[in-house]
């Protein structure tokens, strides 16, 4: 059984002030979420100040990116290391907005997963393709591909902290959804991919998400698909009573 992750991911939203206000109501309202585990990934600069209160609640700490070396001159950049040493439990690796505006390209992408792995942080690797990509019916090959690629390198025992994450580009921030039918269909391809890559095991335990545009009143639906175990959920993780909405999808 699969223990669903749902993940807001603020992006570059929310001053220290507005995340602890946040935190405070989203810790006060999420009840009892046992048979689920709910995340928070806030800009670098309120990590430090959730760290001290997320603890020992049942909302955790994660990042929005990381880069692949420990330490040294890589001005602006911050290591898996340090988010560590912050309290950080996930971190989130190749989401489209880093691939589009940053240059992160698969090879980029596993180096900061194998980085991620080698301070104990669990990785959610993003995959997904382009509108152009999906019209012209390669919308398989390439979101296989690119699990294929940020996971080179890695043994079953790495995969136990890995959790991939399916948004459709063109789905992203856009309010367009892919259909409950559709993102179940390439999570099935996602897992098949998996089987192949490590066997039946690690791939029947491996934790997909489903984002782009997940909101309170698409949720229920797609978390019903038996290969989503999950949602990575970006606009709508803003607003705690949303937020609050999916993290308690039925």
């Amino acid at each position: 059984m699969r223990t669903p992750l749902i993940a807001g991911n603020w992006k570059m939203n929310k001053t220290v002030a507005e995340s602890v206000e946040w935190a405070r109501a989203c810790i006060a309202g999420l009840g009892d979420v046992s048979d689920r585990e709910v995340l928070v990934c806030p800009p670098y600069t309120a990590l430090a100040t959730l760290a001290p209160l997320l603890e020992a609640t049942p909302l955790a700490l994660g990042a929005q990116d990381v880069f692949y070396a420990e330490k040294g001159a890589y001005t602006g950049a911050i290591s898996p290391l340090m988010l560590k040493d912050l309290g950080c439990r996930y971190v989130i690796i190749g989401h489209s907005e880093r691939r589009q505006h940053f240059g992160d390209n698969d090879a980029i992408v596993n180096k900061k997963i194998v980085a991620a792995l080698g301070h104990g942080l669990k990785s959610i690797l993003c995959v997904g393709e382009s509108k152009p990509q999906r019209d012209g019916g390669e919308a398989e090959t390439v979101v296989t591909a690119q699990v294929r690629a940020g996971l080179a390198g890695l043994d079953a025992a790495q995969m136990e902290k890995i959790v991939i994450a399916y948004e459709p580009i063109w789905a992203i921030g856009t309010g367009d959804t892919a259909t409950a039918a559709d993102a179940q269909a390439m999570h099935a391809a996602i897992r098949a991919t998996l089987v192949g890559l490590f066997g039946d095991t690690v791939a029947a335990a491996l934790r997909i998400q489903y984002g782009g545009s997940v909101k309170p009143d698409n949720v229920d639906e797609l978390m019903a698909q038996l290969d989503i175990d999950g949602a990575l959920v970006g606009g709508a993780s803003l607003a705690v009573e949303d937020f609050l909405r999916i993290a308690h999808f039925v």
